[in-house]
């Protein structure tokens, strides 16, 4: 049976050259921008592993193609228990298919075997819709943006703020060198020695210099490039989250608190130590970064090297989730929506009826109102209303668990799902809505600790604030415990002033 709302059901199927991906997506309009899952599962088929395992380019191996019919065929029978219309199923392939010589078999085999037609992406269509997959990962974008996939890379510039985006006229600019297709080279070169290596680095570089120069900047980023900030780069793609994976893993705060790769932001020094990252792959069990990826972390690195020397203007280093599956989904949405915060679209769902009172009253706390220099950049006006609409979310939890239940929000909680906030928010938030319900004083020794990683995550200036905030939030839930202000109750009063105190 069909469930309640299954017309707005999205099934994507991510036909890369790593992976197959599976998701199915509600995108019902109040929660469209944030692009809520369903169902994901994965299937780990390397089509392009399966094209070069004897050394030498062959069809795709019969074998590979019944296993690729029947996780299709399991898919399928999954979109029927979600009710998913036939008409919203979309079987995205790229380079690895696009590339396969027996691919007009391979993809006739899977519309006879489940009625649906495999969509084939041009290679500049691929990389317009990795780049929209990298915008929907973030509130906003302004930067060099790539995709590593595993038979190729893409790179474009991207400007992305309110709704608004733009990106090079010349789409991405795509490359040979897929964390999959590296790896097979690196290897060949390894194995010829001399100078091969160094030539292979030569070529990478020079084709990277090329390709930038091929997507044409405009003059906010050449701006950025010479700006004391610099550059920011945004990836995407399986070898690149794997790489980020590492460096999670060889954070300064440790255990790092926050098991998400989307928003996770490094800076170029540690992001260039490739020495660090392939001994830490190479070493250590690292989660998320599974043996196959760990295989191809040296051929990462190599990319990782070459492009410090190509993109020497970087300064920081942005991880995104988004790709073609995200991507394909964000595209189709209008520019209203497009334009929402995430943190605001997620916490919508929980609002009470008086959220805009609710929501003036924790503004009203602002010591310097219109003064922007006064709090730090994690205190925007998005998420003081996502803090407003997030009050009342634990509000059913025995009080044992309402700090704790809040201070995992973002990251395993009702909140978790949110597509597009930084780990700075997610951490944020959480401190936030933690204090709302009691803060430290009220978690448990286990949960202390986490909530004082999250401190040291977004550093002392900025964990001030959001306690400052979480506990203005505690009075007025404390007053208006349901998070309902009648029409002609007296309202709360708040005025906050700087002072000054001596001890």
């Amino acid at each position: 049976m069909a469930q309640a709302g299954s017309g707005y059901y999205r099934a994507i199927v991510d036909m890369g050259s790593n992976g197959i991906r599976f998701s199915i997506t509600n995108m019902a309009p109040a929660t469209a921008r944030i692009i809520p899952t369903l169902y994901q599962d994965r299937a780990g088929i390397s089509l392009y592993d399966a094209q070069w395992s004897t050394g030498e380019k062959r069809p795709l191996p019969e074998s590979t193609i019944k296993d690729v019919v029947r996780t299709m065929q399991r898919f399928k029978s999954t979109c029927r228990d979600f009710g998913v219309k036939d008409s919203n199923v979309r079987i995205i392939a790229t380079e690895a298919t696009r590339q396969a010589i027996n691919s007009e078999d391979f993809r006739a085999r899977i519309r006879t075997a489940t009625g649906w037609t495999v969509e084939m992406l041009p290679k500049e269509q691929e990389g317009r819709i990795g780049a929209m997959g990298v915008v929907s990962s973030f509130a906003s974008v302004r930067g060099l943006m790539m995709d590593l996939g595993g038979g190729s890379t893409q790179i474009t510039w991207l400007i992305a703020n309110k709704g608004q985006i733009r990106m090079s006229e010349q789409g991405s600019m795509s490359m040979p060198y897929g964390a999959a297709a590296l790896s097979r080279r690196l290897a060949e070169a390894n194995k010829l020695g001399g100078n091969a290596l160094k030539r292979l680095r030569d070529e990478i570089t020079t084709t990277l210099k090329e390709a930038v120069s091929h997507i044409s900047l405009p003059k906010e980023i050449h701006e950025d490039v010479k700006s004391p900030q610099g550059l920011a780069l945004y990836l995407s793609g399986g070898g690149f989250r794997g790489w980020g994976f590492v460096l999670m893993s060889q954070h300064p705060v440790s255990p790092y608190p926050i098991p998400i790769i989307n928003g996770f932001k490094t800076t170029t020094a540690a992001f260039n130590d490739t020495k660090l990252v392939v001994a830490a792959a190479t070493e250590e069990n690292i989660f998320r970064v599974s043996d196959r990826r760990a295989s191809q972390v040296p051929a990462v690195a190599l990319l990782v090297s070459c492009l410090s020397e190509a993109l020497p203007a970087v300064t920081t280093v942005y991880f995104a989730q988004g790709g073609v599956r995200e991507g394909s989904l964000f595209v189709d949405l209008d520019e209203r929506t497009k334009a929402q915060n995430p943190l605001m679209t997620a916490t919508v769902p929980y609002a009470t009826e008086s959220v805009k009172q609710l929501e003036a009253l924790i503004k009203a706390a602002d010591p310097a109102p219109g003064r922007s220099a006064t709090t730090p950049p994690l205190i925007t006006n998005h998420i003081l209303v996502a803090l407003a609409q997030g009050l009342y979310i634990h509000n059913n939890l025995n009080k044992d668990l309402q700090a704790a239940g809040a201070l995992r929000s973002t990251t395993t909680g009702a909140l978790a799902a949110v597509h597009g906030s930084s780990h700075d928010e997610r951490a944020g938030l959480a401190v936030m809505l933690c204090e709302r319900w009691g803060g430290v004083g009220a978690l448990s020794p286990a949960d202390e600790a986490y909530y004082e990683r999250l401190l040291e995550l977004i550093g002392p200036e900025e964990a001030w604030w959001c306690m400052y905030y979480g506990r203005v939030a505690a009075v007025i839930g404390e007053i208006y415990p349901v998070g309902v202000i009648h029409e002609g109750a007296e309202l709360l009063k708040i005025s906050v002033e700087w002072g000054n105190t001596d001890f």
